[in-house]
């Protein structure tokens, strides 16, 4: 009996070591969060860029050669869309300053007026909408003075222009080495690991992988892809704004309906203060329609499929607790740990079921326990069982 209570103080000893542990890496990540950012960045950058390397290296190329070939192609997507995005944004945005004008009399003069026509209720007697606007082309017209200010300050913090120029210096320098070192990196990891729970930490480890690669990489891709189409098809109906919306809806994609149905909402009302006619607003939902087709039939199970096992909810709350915490390191972190602890949830659920507390007194026969990896909606998909016609 003696014997029992000092293992079970001893085990408790041993979590409360590792709940300590873990709460000194939560505060010393906090405390560096401004230098850990091009180093976070760059560690994702690699593991995205890692596969292509091993691809080069299994046709044959030394390691140097295919790190060489993929950070230079990296470079080169990077590069290329920002010469491109960023002066096409510009000149969006500089149309949507000059029309602005536009927009305001067609929702004082149109849209509100329909709209108590058809609630009956007077919104204009207790909003003050004139003000509103007025404060809005203030504030824009300000922007360039906002924009100078905020120059000046830097420039005259050296300490931030030094860091900030430091950081964007580094960070393809980290990545390159982090690129060409991932794999004894991996290596090396994996030696920490006690030797009884390593089958345990790589299945997980590799799902966590699966899970934050599909996401990453297949809806970034969908969001691209999306995006192009839609500014396309909105820029072809004649849209002004058309690439500005469309690069818009592509970027909310990843949140269910929220994508198309902000871009349908923006389109139909720039193709109405635009030439206040349905024809270009029944354009404008043909591109979507397309759109939405093209993602639910091809993109997103081409893509994407099954695999990301991360609810938009959940993937937004990750983002903003994350930026809460830490900042724009804490928004780089969030993906990658709420995937981990997706996997790491599931297996606990796994075990759950497995356990005398879910099984009771008589546990049932092996055949005869859930097993979850047998179904389909929560299984990673490398163990996912056929389903039973």
């Amino acid at each position: 009996m003696q014997s029992t209570a000092l293992d079970d103080i001893a085990l408790f000893l041993r979590r409360l070591q590792w709940v300590a542990l873990g709460l000194g890496v939560f505060w010393l990540i906090w405390l560096l969060a401004p230098i850990l950012t091009p180093f976070v960045f760059a560690l994702m950058l690699a593991w995205l860029g890692d596969p292509l390397v091993d691809r080069l290296q299994r046709a044959g190329r030394s390691r140097n050669v295919a790190v060489t070939l993929v950070f230079t192609a990296m470079a080169l997507i990077v590069l290329a869309s920002l010469l491109i995005l960023v002066p096409l944004i510009e000149r969006q945005i500089s149309t949507l300053a000059s029309s602005w004008p536009h927009y305001r009399d067609w929702f004082m003069l149109s849209a509100l007026p329909w709209v108590e026509q058809r609630i009956g209720v007077e919104i204009t007697d207790w909003l003050d909408f004139g003000h509103f606007s007025q404060l809005v082309r203030d504030n824009w017209d300000r922007a360039g003075g906002i924009a100078s200010t905020l120059l000046g300050y830097l420039s005259r913090s050296g300490f931030a222009v030094i860091g900030l120029v430091a950081n964007v210096a580094l960070l393809p320098v980290i990545t390159f080495f982090f690129l060409r070192d991932w794999d004894l990196i991996v290596e090396r990891v994996a030696s920490l690991i006690p030797r009884d729970h390593l089958d345990t930490a790589s299945r997980l480890a590799r799902e966590s992988s699966d899970v934050l690669g599909a996401f990453l990489r297949g809806q970034f891709l969908v969001m691209l892809v999306l995006g192009v189409m839609y500014g396309l098809g909105l820029w072809a109906v004649g849209l002004d704004l058309g690439i500005l919306i469309g690069l818009i809806a592509g970027i909310l994609t990843f949140v269910p309906y929220l994508g198309p149905a902000s871009g349908i909402l923006l389109g139909v009302i720039a193709a109405l203060v635009q030439f206040g006619d349905w024809q270009h607003v029944a354009g404008v939902l043909v591109v979507f329609g397309i759109g939405q087709v093209i993602e639910s039939y091809v993109l997103t199970p081409k893509l994407v499929g099954d695999r990301i096992g991360l609810h938009p909810v959940a993937v937004i709350f990750a983002v903003l607790a994350g930026g809460q915490l830490f900042g724009f390191l804490g928004m780089l972190l969030a993906l990658p740990v709420a995937a981990v602890v997706n996997v790491l949830l599931r297996y606990a659920q796994e075990r759950y079921r497995h356990s005398r507390l879910y099984v009771g007194a008589h546990p049932l026969p092996e055949d005869d326990v859930p097993d979850p990896l047998a179904d389909p909606h929560l299984a990673p998909p490398a163990e996912r069982k056929p389903e039973q016609n």
